[in-house]
């Protein structure tokens, strides 16, 4: 059955205008729905239907929670349209919801006015109950500010199937093909892309296709045919205007591994990669797994510490190493990154941050090892930093930690987020002739009559020498080393030496000025990011600007040396705001680097900061109440979920 829409005396009405700017999309169910699945397909059509994109896949920490479940609720959002799009979105205008607990855990984002997509078949008594329920709320008027589409989706999967003889449960696992032609339908999507893809993963069992392809057609049929008053409508979204090229939807993970892979040809060496499983880091092992014919070798190893030894031991035989985790992980690896320190070989360290400490939230993103990748070591351990915004980004990112970490003979980390890795963005593919190479050089004989296996050279790298160099034999390890002869030495005119150029080498870092991201040079607000808050900033800052406020974005890319210019540039501005997802880890670094009187906005409920929220947040320094800028945002449930997914 279908409901009836309520009045627009019951609930303000904002339908979908026939062809909207922008829509963001929610699919929720349970973990085994194949949510991922449906909005990472969903993506692929929207993308090459032109549109500009962005996505946020949301999922429990468990490997499969209680069905039904409030804590098993898996989400995928999207946000597309024919304009620049640089969040997720904050807030759906769609709610697909495959049961009682993905609409109770997604409701309190959805707008007023959105539409919700429910399956009826899974609003059983039991259901409701797991849900916390007293009542049906598709049917005790709970939902009346809401356009409701509600039917039984699973009965009309499994009609659609029956053809192929799959039993119930069987047929049940194409719901997630079902609802997907009909959400293909509601925009205008083409289903053929689909059905190659279905045709491909089934190759081995061409009935499961058929049966999957019948589903999504049946969806799609059902948009096309059903006589709904009010709530379903077809959607038409203009292609975004864009440079031509060729254009790919990537996500961090991809992007990072295409990067290091990039960087690795660039720097003309062989990439050994050692990885250990770990969300949401373990992406990047599977993704370099399939590029082998790129020179690329990957290892999983049997924890933490021997991924990244074996990193380092690959560097010191002439190939690029390069290790990856998460915070847990980064912690495991700290010893190993000193001796990469001290050992002064090159070294990619990927760390895929999420919410802490410990195990914390394995699933949720975070920014809260800053202070970890610049100073979490024993000893005086300098280390380059530098952090991507966005997935597409990441690329050119770990071709910068590749060139830095070749060229000046250090370990090198890179930062990245939850959001980040697991996020999805059209990325037009670069040119390979547009990127300059930096070859690695080897010492292949002494300069001069004796070997000096750490005499630096402009750079303040000392020489890169393979194992088994005739004539080119040294000592290496992590005990200090003789400033030139690399011969062990304790003595403390030596460790001084050695601490100081160590830490000059990293501070002598070339890196590219700071720019504005948005705005003016100087002004009343700098609002400064890192990471992956580039686009929530960018686009409150837009809306800021566009309400006449005077205010700038600035968002750093190398942490660690931070650009020379940036004192200067942010000593132009009256404030600074520093919005990030930890408890106000950059902004200490910015006042001790700077002495600016940097304020923080914090975030660490385990989601990205949402737009309003930044735009709230910066009209505090145009509203004259004195005292009230920055602090933390409270966490809110109209987010991909609510942080205890709505649990009772």
């Amino acid at each position: 059955m279908a409901t009836a829409a309520p009045s627009d005396a019951d609930r303000p009405h904002s339908g979908l205008p026939a062809s909207p700017e922008a829509v963001v999309v929610r699919f929720a169910g349970d973990s085994g729905d194949g949510m991922q699945l449906t909005g990472g397909q969903f993506t692929l059509s929207t993308a090459l239907a032109g549109n500009d994109l962005a996505t946020f896949p949301d999922f429990p920490a468990e490997i499969r929670a209680p069905q039904g479940t409030l804590f098993g609720v898996s989400a995928f959002q999207i946000n597309f349209g024919s304009r620049e799009i640089n969040t997720a979105g904050d807030a759906p205008d769609v709610l697909v919801a495959m049961n009682p607990a993905a609409l109770k855990v997604n409701l309190a984002a959805l707008k007023p006015g959105g539409l919700i997509i429910a399956d009826t078949g899974a609003f059983t008594k039991r259901n409701l109950d797991k849900a916390h329920y007293d009542a049906n709320p598709l049917e005790d008027g709970s939902l009346a500010k809401f356009d409701v589409l509600a039917f039984d989706i699973s009965e009309k999967t499994i009609e659609a199937v029956k053809p192929f003889g799959l039993g119930n449960k069987d047929a049940l696992r194409s719901k997630n093909m079902w609802t997907l032609g009909l959400a293909l339908w509601m925009f205008d999507r083409p289903r053929e892309p689909i059905h190659d893809w279905l045709k491909a993963k089934f190759k081995s069992n061409p009935d499961i296709a058929d049966a999957n392809i019948a589903a999504l057609d049946a969806g799609h049929a059902y948009g096309e045919t059903a006589e709904l008053a009010g709530p379903l409508k077809q959607v038409h979204i203009d292609p975004t205007p864009s440079a031509p090229g060729l254009y790919r939807t990537v996500t961090g993970a991809e992007a990072v591994s295409l990067g290091l892979v990039a960087g690795a040809q660039l720097a003309e060496l062989p990439m050994f990669f050692g990885g250990y499983p770990i969300t949401p880091a373990s992406a990047i092992l599977h993704h370099l797994a399939r590029l082998k014919e790129f020179g690329v070798t990957t290892f999983q190893a049997e924890d933490e510490i021997a991924a990244i030894c074996a990193a380092i031991g690959a560097s010191y035989a002439g190939q690029l190493g390069v290790t990856s985790s998460s915070g847990p992980g980064i912690a495991l690896k700290t010893e190993a990154i000193g001796l990469g320190i001290m050992t002064e070989l090159p070294l990619v360290i990927v760390n895929s941050q999420r919410g802490g400490p410990s195990t914390g939230l394995p699933t949720k993103t975070e920014q809260s090892d800053l202070y970890q990748a610049v100073y979490g070591r024993n000893g005086d351990a300098p280390m380059p930093v530098i952090a991507a915004r966005s997935p597409s980004d990441a690329f050119e990112v770990a071709i910068e930690a590749c060139r830095i970490a070749t060229q000046y003979m250090t370990p090198v980390m890179l930062l990245t987020d939850g959001y980040i890795a697991n996020a999805a963005e059209p990325w037009k593919v670069p040119n390979p002739a547009d990127f300059e190479p930096f070859p690695a050089q080897f010492l292949t004989e002494p300069r001069g009559e004796e070997l000096l296996p750490y005499k630096r050279d402009e750079k303040g790298a000392r020489p890169w020498i393979k194992p088994g160099t005739p004539g080119m034999m040294h000592r290496i390890g992590g005990i200090e080393k003789h400033e030139l002869t690399g011969n062990i030495d304790y003595s403390p005119d030596n460790h001084q030496r050695m601490t100081d150029l160590r830490k000059a080498k990293v501070d002598n870092i070339a890196v590219p000025d700071q720019d504005v991201c948005l705005g003016e040079t100087s002004g009343k607000l700098a609002v400064v990011g890192w990471g992956s808050t580039y686009g929530p900033i960018h686009r409150a800052v837009d809306n800021c600007r566009a309400n006449g406020m005077d205010v700038s974005h600035i968002h750093v890319r190398h942490i660690w040396p931070m650009p020379k210019n940036l004192g200067d540039l942010l000593r132009g501005f009256d404030h600074v705001l520093v919005p990030e997802m930890n408890t106000g880890q950059f902004k200490t670094v910015l006042r001790d680097q700077f002495l600016v009187d940097a304020q923080p906005l914090t975030k660490t409920s385990g989601q990205p900061f949402q737009i309003a929220e930044l735009e709230r947040e910066i009209g505090k320094f145009f509203d004259g109440v004195p005292g009230n800028e920055g602090g933390q945002v409270p966490a809110n449930d109209q987010q991909l979920p609510s942080t205890d997914g709505g649990a009772k």
